[in-house]
């Protein structure tokens, strides 16, 4: 059983009390760079099992966000205005002033504090009081964009939209999405990696093991980033940099152990607390933490599931229906690709929203409210909730549905046939352990 104190191990390993004079100003910026950005960033809501605090970041408020808007205009000279709402972009023009902004406070406090530390030989209680902040940080983070992999969130599994988009009109990062959704074991499979190394970071004793496994995890999402063009790469990359910082105290031991093969002792977690019973009650909190944690991530992870991802109620017109015949003011309208008025195909996925694609494959996006009682269909405009249009369907049989109604003054009639989801190729395709050829389409 392992229990945080002196161990024979611990007294062999030589920890230098005097550091170096780099070693001390590399320190001393890590501590304030990589303080500010988890303070600033969705990093520190992630670490409160609290729901709804990651609204707002810290970075987008006052005196934060007034100060990175002057630097933005002002040092960087950026003409432009500066966006600070949500958009569910982490590479803004914002986040790299404020990443600038952290720099230049992180600088100008580094080169203070040395010159007013010049006898200062370490700052070991700093380091290891730091260093738990770090790796809670970064775990919590792990554990956060692990759990929406294990329960396919992040990248969901294809949608009824996915189906009948052209790949060619797909962006670098919706080829991501839909291929890493196209194959939910592999997500679930990255997603358990990710859990693991935060897992592992909440006791001492694989912290190091966990600060590897989460620099592996953070280099392999930083590069898809990086070649899909996900606007993530700015924070991925961070999550790196932390990796690196909790394994700097062993790289040359993992160095020697791995490439020389020499025996090397890997330096323990700083132990927090004077007494035994303390330094037991200190790994004993950590690791309730690392539990409270896993239990919440979790829990929201399959709460989103059931309610906004794969498990989510499906419409009651849940299908893709293909437009057979279309007529405005009882007129036909030809399914010709260059009429770019008509509809092609209506996708109904859940309850309160669904899309129209045209001739040249593009999609009108609507709200829906559905009422299976009196068969009635209302759009409503994504851009205005007043603009609704009530429509009335029939579904004669399961593979026919008829919709008549007024939009925009026009009648509107629509004869349409169910598509089966699954007789698209991507989903019917299955695994194949023997294959006797190459399937490749």
């Amino acid at each position: 059983m392992y229990t945080p104190g002196v161990t024979p191990t611990s007294r062999a390993i030589n920890h230098d009390t005097r550091w170096h004079p780099a070693a001390r100003i590399a320190f001393r910026f890590c501590l304030v760079y990589f303080g500010l950005f988890v303070l600033t960033t969705q990093m520190l809501p992630e670490m409160c099992p609290i729901r709804g605090l990651d609204e707002h970041d810290l970075g987008t408020l006052p005196p934060i966000r007034n100060l990175v808007l002057w630097i933005g205009a002002h040092v960087l000279r950026i003409s432009r205005p500066i966006g600070f709402a949500a958009t569910g972009s982490g590479d803004k023009t914002f986040d790299f002033v404020l990443a600038f902004t952290l720099l230049c406070i992180a600088a100008a406090t580094t080169l203070i504090w040395t010159a007013a530390a010049k006898r200062r030989d370490n700052h070991e209680r700093a380091f290891k009081w730091f260093r738990l902040f770090i790796r809670l940080a970064l775990a919590t983070t792990m554990l956060s964009y692990g759990w929406a992999k294990v329960v396919p969130l992040q990248m969901p599994t294809l949608w009824l939209n996915g189906l009948v988009e052209p790949f060619g009109n797909l962006s670098p990062m919706g080829v991501l999405w839909n291929s890493i959704g196209a194959a939910p074991a592999y997500e679930i499979f990255v997603g358990l990696a990710e859990v693991c190394a935060g897992l592992l970071l909440f006791w001492p004793r694989t912290a190091t093991l966990g600060a590897a496994m989460c620099l592996m995890d953070a280099i392999e999402v930083f590069t898809l980033n990086m070649t899909y063009d996900v606007p993530v790469k700015l924070f991925s990359f961070h999550l790196a940099l932390m990796s690196l910082f909790l394994l700097a105290p062993n790289l040359i031991r993992l160095f020697k152990l791995f490439v020389l093969h020499s025996t090397s002792s890997i330096r323990e977690e700083p132990l927090l607390g004077r007494s035994v019973v303390a330094r037991r009650n200190a790994v004993a909190a950590q690791i309730v933490y690392g539990a409270v944690m896993m239990l919440y991530c979790g829990y929201y992870a399959a709460y989103d599931w059931s309610h906004a991802g794969g498990g989510a109620p499906k419409s009651a017109l849940f299908g893709i229906w293909d437009v057979n015949i279309m007529t405005v003011d009882g007129k036909p309208r030809a399914p010709l690709l260059t009429d770019s008025t008509r509809w092609r195909r209506l996708i109904f996925q859940m309850p309160a929203f669904m899309a129209f694609q045209r001739p040249n494959d593009n999609f009108a996006r609507y709200g829906t409210t559905i009422d299976t009682t009196t068969k009635t269909l209302t759009l409503i405009a994504r851009d205005s909730a007043k603009s609704k249009w009530p429509l009335t369907y029939q579904r004669p049989t399961n593979e026919r549905l008829l919709i008549d109604g007024t939009m925009d003054g026009h009648a509107v009639h629509l004869e349409l046939a169910y598509r089966d989801p699954n007789s698209f190729l991507q989903k019917s395709r299955g695994f194949h352990l023997i294959s006797e050829v190459p399937f490749n389409r």
